[in-house]
């Protein structure tokens, strides 16, 4: 059983990438309450890494009015119900969309929750390697993006700086760093 009961839960604003809903709760010891969540798709992101370099893509993030760094990553809008693609194809996607570019390797990095709290929203991260250049074919919110290739000394550099802030894209570096202690084998994408 879990320690908090959902009791009944309303939609309150959709769109096509995300929901929130209003659940009316009862904890362990019997009070009720009201819980908000955000509910999202599945994500995928995406460290593409050729030879010594790393891609990135940067980008205006409304929500906190700022430019940033990040690692590759997004959902399928209007998957809210089902019908969501497979992660390992989302991750293929969203890296050929984003920054024009193919992997003929993939390793699953791990999972990541974006916000427990109050999000549903949880992801995969991916190693992409056997890059192959293109162009790219980004959505219209987009359009303002660009990416570039960048060292580790240089993310590095960047994170310490405070350039790099996105939580995904934090946990996703740190989950690579642990791989290259324990080189699990590559797996086909």
């Amino acid at each position: 059983m879990d320690p908090i009961e959902r009791l009944s839960s309303r939609e309150v604003y959709r769109n096509n990438w995300m929901s929130v809903r209003e659940d009316d709760i009862r904890r362990p010891d019997g009070t009720t309450g009201i819980y908000g969540v955000v509910d999202k798709p599945t994500y995928a992101l995406v460290i593409a890494r050729d030879g010594d370099r790393y891609r990135m893509v940067e980008q205006f993030r409304y929500p906190i009015g700022l430019r940033r760094w990040e690692f590759v990553q997004g959902t399928a809008p209007g998957t809210l119900d089902g019908d969501e693609p497979a992660p390992a194809d989302l991750a293929a996607q969203e890296l050929r969309e984003e920054t024009g570019l193919r992997a003929d390797t993939w390793q699953v990095l791990g999972q990541l929750d974006v916000a427990p709290g109050m999000c549903s929203q949880r992801g995969w991260a991916y190693l992409a390697t056997g890059i192959t250049e293109g162009e790219h074919d980004r959505e219209h919110e987009e359009q303002d993006m660009h990416s570039e290739w960048f060292t580790a000394t240089q993310i590095e550099d960047m994170i310490r700086r405070g350039e790099i802030t996105d939580a995904q894209s934090l946990a996703a570096w740190t989950l690579l760093q642990l791989h290259a202690y324990t080189d699990p084998p590559a797996s086909q994408g």
